[in-house]
Order: structure tokens, then C-alpha cells, then sequence
């Protein structure tokens, strides 16, 4: 009983690797992931599944990662025949309802859902598991169906439903040359039709042969043996006159000296089951029961098991095509999505240059069919040349090719080709689209599917592509990804040029190649080359310049070798390796990079030599590059800005603090907000005449760019009313006049401005005026703290102002501190450092220097909160040195 439950119990499938990863939940995790899932499926061999396995990762981590906030942990295992994908996150919210037969996903348009809603469409299996703490969300993908199958096979049979035939299977044996007569006869001949061997040797087999032409064609025995295999039923007429129907069996081979010749088996009509091809069996499994019995209508052609893969399938129907005409090559192309072009797809008999993925165009013309759409035998292409350019200067004479159609639609061309002129005709042309038809929808369907596995690459290469240029405004940084994006992914080498204004020419910014040690010789190539014209026109466009100049190096480093330089022993012109020129020497397309509809550079794709790109990877090609030229063009404007913004600023800064004689002088100056060096705090020092210098530290209203516009009012202001002999209080009063005139450009502004002499007894007299600005602070030398002004009102409010200056002596060893309310304001949580604060800061710098004192109350405000400062902040600490005392030798 044990034994019996044990074989109905479903058999879990067996896990044969596992890999798992964490990632936080941070935006960057997206990327990780997708990478991991990558590297683990291509770990394991399973390229087939990886693009889809990547995109429904990438949607899922996000979720964990962005919308739940919450670390992602992915799993991945693989069991017999598939991979499964697990992404677990600490935010159990059950997108799903427990119970909802008739619930939906949701839509695309949704913010949410969307992960669920790509699991759906592409994984064989998913689902969604809660518990108390965590979801979990699972998808399955399967590894494609590889059946390995067999040529041709029967079931067991009963002795009664076996084929019958005489005592003695006779098996006539006659092979024919070139000319159809009969060179060998063997016995079995002789007793089926009465000829002996020397009566029939020498004679044509289309003396003998009843040959029953078939309603429509002309194809009759001469035509059968001309064939490279052929298999049917006729009749020979025998030594008594009667015809013998046969079932016969012909495989065109060489003989000993090279010459075509054709060998016939042939047995009696009722016995052709002894010759006979059997037909392929119908499949068995239960995918084959559903779809019914009947075979893929391109089989009896090219064979079985079919490949299970594009190249595979058109590389077979290559071959087969060749043995069918007996032909020494054959090719077929598959045509662009717009018929314009075909591509070479598949070959073989043609030289290696010949390389897969080179176009040719489809003729076309008013009123007829291009060759490619029709048909087309050529007896002798030396009387033509260029009519075939793929076969150019390949030794073929004659060709004939056939289209293949889908639904009337061009979908691709096959072309058999022989060195001997006149081998093909209107028969062969007929039996190779006979084939062609047979084969075209399966050539399609292997072709979108193909298709279809790129695009969702793609996808995943532009999500990728796209979140890397975001993630950066910096321009060289941008160059680099734009490389690092397409080398070797779509190019074998890339090179970027940029182009400054619409009246520079292009500069070649950044090269790369995917061989390290070939990007100096490919550097020094391109810059010897004059850059490629800055059109602003959609798509790739083919530049042989590079190509061109590396050829010409190639003959030069020959030339060089062989000892044919000029007489100094060079050869004048760019030097450059034979690995770089085979490194350069394949097909090379630029593609402009167009922001705000200016063409701001070229992306420049290479391969290497006689290597060609596809039409899929040109078109994301131009993808990439629409997205690369906007992320460049928007990190040229961010730098252009940052750097007018930046000169703009220091503009506003003063110049170098002047030398005060007698006084010590230190400024701090810390402007809020990340690119700004100045804000709404200023401060200034400056010679007003003759021993005596201004100094001024202020705060406008608010911070950025509209707080530095009055920031520099108010500094250029102050100067040139200094300098023209007003005092203090006239000074700031003129002052509020010009930041009222500003209108609603005005902003409020405290301001603390002073004039400063030194005196010879060593000491400083100031005259302060402190317009609504926190107080000067006054240290002495004992350690005593006090103000050193009175407040009186701020500027750009009222338009009467009367002010007024009070004069401040600075003995040796005193300092005045001048702060903004940066410094004062400075909060954590409902802690305020205030006034009060920054004295007991004064208080603890007796004796210190000017310097000193200022980095001491900086490090004071750092470490009062944890947080970046918010507000700009100015610091300006003056101090009267002590005097020296007299040396004893003096």
C-alpha cells in the first residue's frame, strides 16, 4: 500500500542550484538586481530565458525597493526544465485579495499592479505568499522544448501487416553518366527486364524508360536523373516489349575522375515499400495529440528534427538547397522590416568575406518587380556583372534565386549559385520556390520570434542605459557611459565626438574599444581622420573613412615590411598596427546626437574587418543614442550654468582682505545650498582713505541667487560711499534709499558697518553703526564678554531712518566678534545657541588669535546639531595684538 501512494504522489520538482542576494532599499538596488539575475541565468547556461527573467526582477525589486521602502531579497533556483525567481520584501501588504475569482490585476495605467501584471504575461507560472511579516512574490520561466527526435523511424509491426513481396527481392542496380547511358547493369537488372549487360551498356536510359509525365510540367526522365535525389515510380520496358512498372530510387554522385553520374535503385512497383522513404510518424506526446497529426509542411525538406533555432534552420535550408541543385554555393537573406534591404543571414560555398549581416538593396523600378520579388535564373553572370553583387568576384556563373513570401509579403530571398555558366533553368527555378514555399512560413515565424527576443532585450538594454544616464550630470562621466553603454553590447569599438556651438567643428572626445590595448592606435587613427559631417538626419548612416585609413595603413605597414619605403626609410602618412587596422577595418555608421534640434555630436559604431551590423541593433543603436544626446546636452547646460553661476558669485565676493597694521583680521564665510558659494550673508573690509579701513558683515532676508543680488548691492554700495567721505550713519541711510528703489526686488537687511583706525599706542578705534544686526561682542583680555553697539532699525523697511555711530576702543588683546544670525540661529530641535551661547563660546578664546577665535566659534556652531547648517553664516573676528614688551638688550 506504501509502495502505491508513494507512486501517485506528485514528485516535487529537484532544485540543482541555488543563488541568493540582498539588496537595500536604495534606487541604485534596481540595477544591482537586474545584474545578479543576469550574471546567475548566463552562470547557468539559459540564455533563452534571461531578458524576460530580468525585466520581471526589475519590476518586482523596484516595488520592494522604491514603492515599499523596504529591503529586496532575491532568489533564484533552477529544477528540471525551468528557473525559478523569488523576491521577498518586509512590507506585507497584500496587493491581491484573498478572495476574488473576478478581480482584475489592474491596468497598465496604474502606478501599482504592474509587476503582477508582467508576471501574468511572460512566466509560466506565478504567485503571490503572505505571512505576518513578509511577501513574497514568485515567478517560473521553462527552458524552450530541444526534442532530440530521430531521422525517420517505424512502429513494431505484426507479421500479417507486413508488406509483402516476392520469394526474392530483386534490386536492379544502373548507373548512368553524364550524357544519360547506361555504364553499369548489375544481375538483378538483368533478370527483372531481360538484358543482359552487354547488350544494354552504352545505350540512353530514355530509350528503355515509360516515362508518365505528371499534368502540368515538363519534367520527364532526362530532367529525374539531372536531379541530385529523386524517388518515384515508372515503367522500363522490357526485353520482351512489356513494360514493368518500378518504384525507383536516384542519388546523383562523382565518379573516380570528378564527373557527375547518376546510380539507380530500382525494385517492382508493388515492392517499393523496399525503397520506399517512410513518412515521419506523427507525434505521440500530448502537445502533439492536441494540435493534431498532422507534420510541418517544411520537413520533407529540410529534414528532421528541425532546428529549434533561426540561424540554425536557415543555415540547414542553405545546405539542403545546395545538395537539391547540386550547386557549389547558396545563400539566403532575410529582408528588413521596410523591404528595402535584405541581409545576409546564412551561406556556405562563399568565400569568408561574404559576412553575415552585409545588406544589399532590393531592386526596384515603376511598373515591374525588383529580381529579390520574383524568380530569377542567370546563365552566365560575366555577361552581367553586378547583377548579384553578393556573388562578386566569388567564381560563380549562374544563379537562380526565389523569394520568400508570407501573406505576399517579402520576407527574405534564397539563391543557389554554380561556377559553370547555364546550369539552371526555369525546372530548377521552379522545383527551388516549390521549396522556398514550403519553408517561408516557418522562416517567419523563427525570424519574429527572434525578433521579438531582441526587442525584449532591448527593452531591458534601454531601462538599464536609461538609468545610468540619469544618475549623473557631470559631461565627461556622460561620455564615458555612452561607450561603456555600447562597447561590445552593440559595436566592437566606439568613438564620440561633441561639437561645442553650431560654428565649431566636431572634436573627438572619448574612444573606446573592447580590446584595451587597441584604444591608442584607434585614438591615433580617428584623429588623423577628418570627423564626420554634423547631419541632422534620423538614423545610422554608414562613414568609410575610418575603414579607408585603416586599409591604407595595412598596405603602408606591408609596404614597410617588404622594404619598400622612400629613401629617409618612412612612409609618410598615419602609422598605425595591422591589429588596429583589422581592429577598425569592418563597417562603420555614425549616428548624430540631437538635443532641442541641434546637433550637439556624433556616436560613432565600428566593427572589425569584413563584420557587419544587423538592422535590429541599428535601431537601438538610435534609441540609445536620442536618450546619450539629451543626457549630454542637459550636462553641458548644468556645467555651463554651474560655471556662469559659480563667476557670477565669486563676482560678489571681495576681493583679498587688505593688511590692517596693528590689527589681526579673520573671515569665515559659509554659504547655504549645494552650488552656491554666496548667499544672502556678506561681509567686506576695505581702505577708505589714509589709515583708516571699513569693515561691514551683513544678512539680506532669505538665501540663493535673488539674496546675492542684494548681497552685491549692498557691498559695491557701501564702498563707493565710503570712499566718497560719509560717515556711518550717512552711509547706511543712503543705502536703505537704494534697496527700497529696488521695488519688489527689495529684500530686508541687517547690517553692521564700521570704520576702523589703528592707533600708535597699539590700540583700535572703531565707530560702529549696527542696523538690526546682532551685536558686535567685545572680548577683553580678562575673559569678560560684552556688546559693543546698540540696535537700531534695519534696512529696507522704512524710508526715514535715523542713525547714529558709537565709538569702540579695542585695547591690545581685545577682540571684536561680528557674526550673521546663521551663526546665532543655529538649532537643534527647539535648542537655539542664541546669544547668550556664542558668549560663553567668547569667553573660552582668551589669548587665541584672530584665526583662532573665528575656527573655534565655526567648530562651536558644527557641533551644536547634527544636521547640515540651513542658513548661510558669516564670521568676522578682529583682534588688537598685545604689545611686546621691550628686549633687555635694546
Amino acid at each position: 500500500m506504501r509502495e502505491q501512494i508513494a507512486e501517485t504522489h506528485t514528485r516535487r520538482p529537484v532544485i540543482t542550484a541555488r543563488a541568493a542576494a540582498t539588496f537595500e532599499p536604495v534606487g541604485r538596488s534596481v540595477a544591482a538586481a537586474r545584474t545578479f539575475v543576469r550574471d546567475t541565468l548566463q552562470g547557468w547556461g539559459f540564455p533563452d530565458i534571461i531578458d524576460d527573467a530580468v525585466v520581471l526582477t526589475s519590476e518586482l525589486v523596484t516595488n520592494a525597493v522604491v514603492h515599499a521602502g523596504t529591503a529586496a531579497e532575491v532568489l533564484c533556483t533552477r529544477a528540471e526544465g525551468g528557473v525559478c525567481v523569488e523576491v521577498a520584501d518586509r512590507y506585507p501588504d497584500r496587493e491581491l485579495p484573498l478572495q476574488s475569482p473576478a478581480g482584475r490585476l489592474g491596468g497598465v495605467d496604474r502606478e501599482g499592479g504592474r509587476g503582477l501584471l508582467l508576471c501574468a504575461a511572460l512566466a509560466s507560472r506565478w504567485g503571490v505568499e503572505y505571512t505576518s511579516t513578509r511577501k513574497k512574490v514568485w515567478f517560473r520561466l521553462d527552458l524552450p522544448d530541444r526534442p532530440a527526435g530521430t531521422r525517420s523511424a517505424g512502429p513494431a509491426l505484426p507479421a500479417e501487416a507486413l508488406p509483402l513481396a516476392d520469394p526474392r527481392v530483386r534490386v536492379a542496380v544502373i548507373q548512368i553518366d553524364r550524357t544519360g547511358c547506361i555504364t553499369f547493369w548489375n544481375e538483378d537488372a538483368h533478370e527483372l527486364f531481360g538484358f543482359t549487360a552487354d547488350q544494354i551498356t552504352g545505350k540512353p536510359l530514355t530509350d528503355l524508360a515509360a516515362w508518365p509525365h505528371t499534368p502540368g510540367t515538363s519534367t520527364g526522365i532526362a530532367e529525374a536523373l539531372r536531379l541530385s535525389r529523386w524517388e518515384g515510380s515508372y515503367g522500363i520496358r522490357g526485353a520482351d516489349g512489356r513494360v514493368v512498372p518500378v518504384y525507383a530510387s536516384h542519388l546523383r554522385v562523382r565518379d573516380a575522375e570528378g564527373a557527375p553520374s547518376t546510380v539507380c535503385l530500382l525494385v517492382r512497383d508493388e515492392e517499393r515499400a523496399v525503397l520506399q522513404s517512410p513518412q515521419r510518424a506523427p507525434a505521440t506526446d500530448a502537445a502533439t495529440a492536441e494540435r493534431g497529426t498532422a507534420t510541418d509542411p517544411f520537413e520533407v525538406f529540410i529534414g528532421s528534427p528541425a532546428p529549434d533555432d533561426l540561424d540554425g534552420l536557415l543555415q540547414r535550408t542553405v545546405e539542403r538547397a545546395r545538395d537539391m541543385l547540386d550547386g557549389d554555393s547558396a545563400y539566403l537573406l532575410l529582408a528588413t522590416d521596410d523591404e528595402t534591404e535584405l541581409e545576409v543571414r546564412a551561406s556556405t560555398g562563399l568565400p569568408s568575406a561574404r559576412q553575415r549581416f552585409a545588406r544589399v538593396p532590393v531592386e526596384a523600378g515603376t511598373g515591374r518587380y525588383g529580381s529579390a520579388r520574383m524568380p530569377a535564373v542567370h546563365d552566365d553572370l560575366s555577361a552581367v556583372p553586378g547583377a548579384v553583387p553578393l556573388l562578386a568576384n566569388t567564381g560563380m556563373r549562374s544563379v537562380v534565386t526565389v523569394p520568400l513570401k508570407v501573406e505576399g509579403r517579402l520576407t527574405g530571398s534564397l539563391g543557389v549559385a554554380a561556377e559553370s555558366p547555364r546550369r539552371y533553368g526555369n525546372e530548377e527555378a521552379l522545383r527551388l520556390q516549390f521549396a522556398a514555399d514550403r519553408i517561408a512560413l516557418a522562416v517567419e515565424s523563427a525570424r519574429l520570434g527572434e525578433l521579438e527576443r531582441l526587442r525584449r532585450g532591448s527593452l531591458s538594454f534601454l531601462v538599464e542605459a536609461s538609468d545610468l544616464l540619469a544618475g549623473t550630470l557631470d559631461r565627461d562621466q556622460t561620455l564615458a557611459l555612452m561607450a561603456q553603454m555600447t562597447v561590445p553590447t552593440l559595436a566592437t569599438w566606439c568613438a564620440v565626438y561633441t561639437i561645442a556651438d553650431q560654428s565649431s567643428d566636431p572634436e573627438l572626445s572619448y574612444v573606446l574599444h573592447e580590446d584595451e590595448d587597441r584604444i591608442d592606435g584607434l585614438k591615433n587613427l580617428l584623429s588623423k581622420v577628418p570627423p564626420p559631417d554634423p547631419v541632422n538626419s534620423p538614423g545610422a548612416r554608414v562613414w568609410s573613412a575610418p575603414s579607408e585609413a585603416a586599409h591604407s595603413a595595412a598596405l603602408r605597414s606591408s609596404l614597410r615590411s617588404l622594404g619598400l619605403a622612400d629613401a629617409s626609410g618612412h612612409i609618410p602618412g598615419p602609422g598605425t598596427s595591422l591589429a588596429t587596422a583589422a581592429a577598425v577595418g569592418g563597417e562603420t555608421v555614425v549616428l548624430p546626437l540631437v538635443a532641442r534640434n541641434r546637433v550637439i555630436g556624433m556616436l560613432t559604431l565600428g566593427k572589425p574587418s569584413d563584420d557587419h551590423f544587423r538592422q535590429e541593433i541599428l535601431e537601438l543603436a538610435e534609441d540609445l543614442s536620442r536618450r546619450a544626446a539629451l543626457a549630454l546636452d542637459n550636462a553641458r547646460l548644468y556645467s555651463e550654468r554651474t560655471a556662469i553661476s559659480q563667476s557670477l558669485q565669486r563676482s560678489l565676493l571681495p576681493p583679498e582682505l587688505p593688511d590692517v597694521p596693528g590689527v589681526e583680521v579673520e573671515v569665515i564665510y559659509r554659504a547655504a545650498g549645494e552650488g552656491n558659494e554666496v548667499g544672502g550673508d556678506f561681509y567686506d573690509l576695505f581702505p577708505i582713505r589714509d589709515g583708516a579701513y571699513g569693515f561691514a558683515i551683513g544678512d539680506v532676508c532669505g538665501t540663493g541667487p535673488e539674496a546675492a543680488a542684494v548681497t552685491g548691492l549692498a557691498r559695491h554700495a557701501l564702498r563707493l560711499l565710503a570712499r566718497e567721505g560719509f560717515g556711518g550713519p550717512a552711509v547706511l541711510e543712503r543705502l536703505n534709499a537704494a534697496i527700497l528703489d529696488e521695488g519688489a526686488r527689495s529684500r530686508f537687511l541687517t547690517l553692521l558697518y564700521g570704520e576702523l583706525w589703528p592707533q600708535h599706542d597699539g590700540s583700535a578705534v572703531l565707530k560702529v553703526v549696527c542696523a538690526g544686526h546682532p551685536l558686535p561682542l567685545r572680548l577683553r583680555q580678562d575673559g569678560s564678554v560684552e556688546a559693543a553697539a546698540e540696535p537700531q532699525p534695519l534696512l529696507g523697511v522704512m524710508e526715514d531712518l535715523e542713525l547714529y555711530e558709537q565709538t569702540v576702543t579695542l585695547d591690545p588683546g581685545d577682540v571684536l566678534l561680528c557674526v550673521t544670525d546663521g551663526v546665532t540661529e543655529r538649532r537643534e530641535g527647539t535648542r537655539m545657541l542664541g546669544d547668550d551661547g556664542l558668549a560663553d563660546v567668547l569667553t573660552t578664546c582668551t589669548g587665541l588669535t584672530a584665526g583662532a577665535v573665528a575656527a573655534r566659534v565655526l567648530r562651536a556652531v558644527e557641533r551644536f546639531a547634527a544636521e547640515p547648517a540651513s542658513d548661510d553664516m558669516a564670521i568676522l573676528a578682529m583682534r588688537v595684538p598685545e604689545r611686546q614688551p621691550p628686549r633687555q638688550d635694546d
